[in-house]
């Protein structure tokens, strides 16, 4: 009988290598914090289940050789949306 630690291990990697999801998107989910995910996904799973460990160590590597991208996607949409809210600003004012 699997414990609940081994049974949310295996929850969290099927839904990772299903979805492609991030460590903090798994976490948001399932309402755990990004420690326990990665250390469930990470560490106990490969005592579990070797080879959905495999699958899911994958997709963080996935996901670590994007993060780059992701992080310059969020930085230009933080920056249009300060430049749009200047100039909305500007045509209030001038009106």
């Amino acid at each position: 009988m699997k414990s609940i630690v081994e049974e949310r291990a295996v929850e969290l990697a099927e839904y990772m290598i299903g979805s492609g999801a991030t460590v903090r998107k798994a976490a948001k989910k399932f309402g755990i914090s990004k420690s326990t995910v990665h250390k469930d996904v990470s560490e106990r799973l490969k005592y579990i289940d070797p080879q959905l460990h495999k699958q899911v160590k994958d997709v963080l590597e996935t996901n670590k050789a994007q993060r780059h991208i992701r992080g310059g996607l969020a930085t230009r949409k933080k920056y249009q949306q300060a430049h749009e809210a200047v100039e909305l600003a500007k045509r209030q004012f001038t009106g």
